[in-house]
């Protein structure tokens, strides 16, 4: 359609770097020096949905087929030094654009319809050495969007490579410049890095390079911190491990996170060693200062911050807790957070010894267990028969006494069995047992 109408079309970016890794799915980026408005006209009739929201950066969206597709206009996009959003201008060439894409990896193209690849800067090369470098010089690349500098963290989490070391050193030098980027668009770079099948390399590469100190400054505390007294030295190795062993869900994956983040602030030493008393207090509100100032949902920054304020709880399980215990626990925790809690609470355990992670695990398993077997019995308390005492009395034309106790006992048990579910069930079923045993007679 677009060869048809006299303009040229590219399919670009992640689209042919997925295809490239044999990551396919129904999500395409198209390029063409068709304007935006010259686009509408082409697509109308075409697509099944057209979406303008992104019109004034060069941008139409449609959907086609259960594929969403957005072709965009050769443009390039630079920040100036205050501004939080970028200033578009359209390109010339395929060329123009390409050469002012974050990465290489992102700089290929398909010339469409002939299929003719595109390569200008050895994207395909880097892909295959899994390096992460930059069509221009990183400082330009960084320059003209400080994202980018979150964004190759984040290509390293999700991709397993590794950002070239001229890219680390711009990264270092241009870290500041992150600050004008809108809080919006770090969160949702962020989410994406974290809840990555592999984070925790890149999460290091975001403290080691300083870029945390304007995201998650405290990480960088927690580098520096040492904590002898439980097996795991370096707080934030630890923590990253944690992040690693937890499944890739945000709020789960966000807690893992700053589960530890207030141990360098409540750091004590005394004769009896080393203490974070009530770390988990202090940093779930670090959790939820953070997360309130990147814009997270609130209903996301409770969950955090109640998960890590409660994720130490679990420890005094080992001196015994009573059923009345357990049920306070559950209580207070909310059975809809105590799968969530048990899961972060289980990767929060990394020692080495593995007596003691068996014991651990022993335990955590039993209060699992204790926790389902007090639910199936509170669940059953609440198990009544179909009938009440007053319409077995009505239905049976009897008065009270030990009969209507009996058919309550026989309905609550044909409750339980499953057999019956609904109050005309139950009178038949009260209308049989009459039958057999007549209400006038003592039964």
């Amino acid at each position: 359609m677009f060869s048809g109408a006299g303009f040229e079309l590219y399919l670009v970016g992640g689209s042919v770097r997925d295809a490239l890794l044999g990551r396919l799915h129904d999500d395409f980026d198209f390029a063409t020096n068709a304007a935006p408005e010259q686009t509408l006209r082409v697509v109308r009739g075409f697509a099944d949905d057209i979406w303008q929201v992104g019109m004034a950066f060069g941008t139409i969206g449609l959907a086609k087929a259960q594929c969403k597709i957005e072709i965009t206009t050769f443009r390039q996009e630079i920040y100036t030094a205050d501004s939080r959003n970028p200033e578009v201008s359209f390109a010339p060439t395929i060329e123009s654009d390409l050469s002012r894409r974050d990465f290489t990896i992102n700089a290929m193209a398909i010339k469409l319809p002939e299929g003719g690849f595109i390569d200008l800067f050895n994207g395909l090369a880097d892909l295959a050495a899994g390096r992460l470098a930059t069509p221009a010089s990183p400082e330009q690349s960084f320059t003209d969007d400080p994202l980018r500098m979150l964004r190759a963290l984040r290509f390293e989490a999700q991709l397993n490579m590794k950002p070239a070391p001229e890219v680390l050193e711009a990264i270092v030098k241009f870290g500041p410049r992150l600050e004008i980027i809108s809080k919006e668009r770090i969160r949702d770079e962020l989410s994406k890095l974290i809840v990555s099948d592999a984070p925790g390399p890149a999460i290091m590469t975001l403290v080691k390079t300083g870029l945390a100190a304007h995201i998650i400054p405290e990480l960088i505390e927690l580098g520096r911190l040492r904590d002898p007294a439980h097996r795991h030295k370096d707080v934030l190795k630890h923590t990253l491990t944690v992040l690693s062993n937890v499944p890739p869900e945000l709020e789960l994956r966000l807690a893992a996170l700053f589960h530890d983040i207030g141990k360098p602030k409540t750091k004590t030493d005394d004769a009896d060693g080393i203490h974070f008393f009530h770390h988990e207090v202090v940093g779930a509100k670090i959790a939820g200062r953070r997360l309130k100032e990147l814009r997270y949902p609130v209903k996301t920054a409770a969950e955090v911050k109640a998960l890590i304020e409660s994720h130490m709880r679990f420890h005094t399980y080992r001196l015994g807790w009573t059923d009345k215990a357990v049920r306070k626990y559950v209580r207070e925790i909310g059975p809809e957070r105590l799968r969530a809690l048990s899961t972060l609470v289980r990767a929060d355990c990394t020692t080495q010894n593995p007596f003691l992670s068996r014991k651990f695990g022993r335990l955590i398993d039993e209060l699992d267990t204790r926790i389902a077997a007090l639910e199936a019995e509170e669940e059953s308390a609440k198990i009544r028969p179909a009938l009440d005492g007053d319409e077995i009395m009505a239905f049976l034309e009897i008065s009270p006494g030990p009969t209507v106790g009996k058919v309550l006992n026989m309905l609550l048990e044909a409750r339980l069995d499953g057999r019956v579910k609904t109050k005309p069930e139950a009178y038949e079923l009260v209308k049989a047992w009459a039958k057999e045993n007549p209400p006038h007679l003592k039964v």
